[in-house]
């Protein structure tokens, strides 16, 4: 059963307007990815990407990462709007599939390609200076600012929303 959208407030956005297919959506503020102390990614360059009851998602150029802590993961998914999505682990920590990326991309995400987005659950993540919330579960990897609200997909019993 599909929740009760949460009416947005002033600056808000609700992630049930948000499209299906999703959109690509560049934004100029500034995100950050840390683990602990050191700087993964810093870029005022990123695209959001907007799905319905989904958080934004938060892709960032590879020439705004530090790749040199990244490391490709064996792992491998498939989304049915963007196409295959592999994975980066952080280097020497034990921190798996902290990243992913669609390394070619289907023609409407084109723009994406080569970009990452970063799991919130796994490293501290923030937006114009305020920490990200994750998402619920381990699979989706969305962001979750002051600035939407949901109810998000991700939590249990949240799968055929």
């Amino acid at each position: 059963m599909r929740p009760q959208r949460i009416e947005p407030g002033p600056g808000q956005e609700s992630v049930w307007d948000y499209p299906r297919p999703p959109r690509l959506d560049p934004t100029d503020a500034h995100v950050l990815v840390l683990d602990g102390d050191v700087v993964i990614a810093d870029s005022t360059r990123a695209v959001r990407v907007l799905e319905t009851s989904q958080p934004p998602a938060f892709y960032i150029p590879r020439s705004d990462v530090n790749m040199a802590i990244l490391t490709p993961s064996l792992g491998r998914s498939f989304c049915e709007w963007k196409g295959e999505a592999t994975y980066f682990d952080l280097a020497g920590s034990g921190t798996e599939q902290v990243a992913w990326t669609y390394e070619s991309p289907n023609e409407d995400f084109a723009s994406i390609t080569q970009y990452l987005a970063f799991y919130a659950q796994k490293l501290q993540c923030s937006v114009d200076g305020e920490a990200v919330d994750p998402n619920e579960g381990s699979f989706y990897g969305g962001w979750i600012t002051s600035t939407v609200v949901g109810p998000f997909k991700g939590s249990p019993g949240s799968a055929w929303w």
